[in-house]
């Protein structure tokens, strides 16, 4: 079962039909108890839409949510980022992070920041080295618990947080920094560790890169990330949170205007996005 934010308000898929959720705001139902038992319950009351179509309709999943991140948590993503910042002494920083016991988290977006499936996202006028990081994204409610699992576009300038790890917020955060959809998956179970992480970059109409990871690669629990991120925090309307990524394009990549993302994780479906035009 998946949820989407529309043009036409929320909209449930469930068993290849979609459902629309009249009179319901996006918070209160992202923070309901029970929600997956409550969105079937709902189901069998409503009528399906007929002709809809996700492709001219669908937003980012997001209302009043914050949107943060975990660095450092695949073997690849330490190898990347050791390298990208050895020049700034760097390399053991990141070194340390991956092994340590607490997790680096990071704020990444307001929601006035997120782009939604084909919409699109930016790369900084300042950097020179910017990429993609395709990763799962837990959707947490306000208690701290995950209700589902969506796709995230961590865009990042390499070349800003290799040159001193403390540029790390303007290497993440600004407008059109996030990609996040197309929709939610409700689900209380992480997805399998066979899970493929696909990202696919078009540019004028030829592959420019294509690399895949697995969910196995993930070195933290979900639950544990979750954890973490709640200590001492609190998230009202709850938040989105970004569990890292496994793939990083070649040091001589980086995305130009009018590249186009295509980021894959099944069941949940596949994230496009669009680098716009400095």
């Amino acid at each position: 079962m998946k949820l989407f934010r529309t043009k036409q308000g929320i909209v449930i898929e469930d068993g290849n039909l979609y459902y629309p959720l009249p009179e319901t705001g996006w918070d209160d139902l992202f923070n309901r108890p029970s929600l997956e038992g409550s969105l079937t319950s709902m189901t069998r009351r409503l009528e399906p839409i007929t002709g809809f179509s996700l492709v001219d309709e669908v937003l980012a999943p997001i209302g009043e949510q914050e949107v943060w991140a975990a660095g450092v948590t695949y073997y690849r993503s330490r190898e990347a980022r050791i390298e990208e910042s050895r020049d700034a002494g760097g390399g053991d920083f990141y070194d340390r992070v991956y092994a340590a016991a607490r997790p680096e988290l990071f704020f990444k977006a307001t929601p006035h920041r997120v782009s939604g499936a084909g919409q699109d996202v930016r790369i900084r006028r300042d950097a020179a080295w910017n990429v993609p990081e395709p990763e799962l994204a837990l959707a947490v409610n306000s208690s701290g618990r995950i209700i589902g699992f969506t796709i995230g576009n961590d865009m990042s300038s390499r070349d800003i947080e290799g040159e001193n790890p403390l540029y790390l917020p303007q290497a993440k955060v600004y407008d059109g920094c996030c990609g996040l959809g197309p929709g939610v998956l409700i689900s209380s179970l992480m997805p399998a560790e066979d899970t493929e992480i696909r990202l696919e970059i078009e540019r004028d109409g030829a592959v420019a890169f294509l690399g895949s990871t697995y969910l196995r690669e993930l070195k933290r629990r979900p639950e544990e990330l979750v954890e973490y991120l709640f200590r001492d925090n609190s998230f009202p309307r709850g938040c989105f949170l970004l569990t890292g990524t496994g793939i990083v394009p070649p040091d001589e990549f980086t995305l130009m205007a009018n590249d186009e993302i295509r980021i894959t994780i099944d069941p949940i479906g596949t994230l496009v996005n669009r680098v716009a035009a400095l």
